[in-house]
């Protein structure tokens, strides 16, 4: 080979490899990291492409073209695991690593308190990122989530009060299933026994302990307002239940006006008008109440069952006849301070 030749075919070499190096160092810089800090709701069921889409519109990366080919090419694609990420843009492989099991997705940690309403509970799923409307809307009409000691149309008062932790993709389907197994939890075995000795269905049960729930100041007043009730129900006599007035009204208990005639609304939760048990819980009752109604204080040191209580001065006044009930009233309630 000629001498020109080989230094033709030399420099030819040398600019491929200069070229070879520039792409590469492009590609790695494309790569590389950003500098970037975001939070990315990577969908279930996302594929690779739409995953780098996500990442590039968030600032990560520089390039979704190469990322997304190197998920494929790496086998990552098929291993994506779904939710909502707080990430830094330190480059596409270690973005990889941390989608596909890397990093734990976001959660969120709840607590729905004891009485709540689903609307209660609807309002902290929207303030927390979830779908709130969407909870609401399956416990107004649950379908086939229905179960079946719920009577009514709506899963009020089967939303077990506590504590859950969600991944910030949690539908409203998985949340609902979630506070309605935490509610079956309590149904066990010896719960049932009691239920059926007392002649209580679960519903009848839980639209009890809701009222309950919001009657009562403390956990240690639910026994004797679950016996005034079971006393009341078992003579004929109405509830006269503030809070279903309330719930009827879709109020709070403050805001009850017997001036403006909120206790003559007609309502079939309104207990003042109408005898017995409302159609269906008023609240999301918790294990107290829940177990207040299975284990009541019916009767007073002497035998006599309670049939009145109220509250005044932080005391829960509770009576056997109407006579000894106005009267404490009269001295309690009415009486200058």
């Amino acid at each position: 080979m000629r001498e020109g030749s080989r230094r033709w075919l030399w420099r030819g070499v040398v600019a491929l490899f200069v070229t070879f190096a520039l792409l590469l160092f492009y590609a790695l810089w494309l790569l590389g990291p950003t500098g970037k800090e975001a939070t990315v709701r990577i969908p279930r069921g996302a594929t690779g492409q739409e995953v780098a889409r996500i990442l590039e519109e968030a600032g990560l990366l520089r390039s979704g073209y190469l990322f997304s080919a190197y998920l494929r090419f790496s086998g990552r694609a098929k291993r994506l695991v779904p939710g909502v990420y707080r990430l830094k843009g330190d480059g596409a492989f270690r973005l990889a690593r941390a989608l596909t099991g890397g990093e734990e997705p976001l959660r969120v940690r709840l607590t729905f308190l004891e009485g709540e309403r689903a609307v209660d509970y609807a309002t902290r799923l929207s303030q927390a990122g979830l779908d709130g409307d969407g909870f609401l809307k399956i416990v107004q009409e649950p379908g086939a989530l229905r179960p079946p000691y719920v009577e009514g149309r709506s899963l009020e008062g089967y939303l077990f009060p506590a504590t859950y932790t969600f991944d910030l993709l949690a539908t409203p389907e998985e949340v609902v299933r979630a506070l309605l197994r935490r509610f079956e939890a309590e149904l066990t075995p010896p719960v049932r026994r009691l239920l059926e000795e007392r002649g209580l269905s679960v519903h009848a049960w839980v639209t009890l302990a809701s009222i309950v729930q919001a009657e009562a100041g403390s956990q240690k007043e639910m026994p004797y307002i679950a016996g005034v009730f079971l006393n009341r129900l078992e003579r004929g006599m109405p509830l006269q239940a503030d809070p279903t007035v309330a719930y009827a009204l879709g109020k709070r208990l403050p805001e009850l006006s017997r001036r403006a005639g909120d206790f003559a609304h007609d309502s079939p939760y309104n207990t003042y008008r109408y005898a017995g048990l409302p159609p269906g819980p008023i609240g999301n009752p918790g294990r107290e109440a829940l177990l207040a109604v299975l284990n009541p204080v019916r009767t007073d040191p002497k035998g006599r069952p309670y049939l009145y209580f109220f509250h005044a001065k932080g005391e829960l006044f509770l009576n056997t006849s109407f006579e000894a009930h106005l009267e404490d009233l009269r001295l309690h309630r009415y009486s200058s301070p």
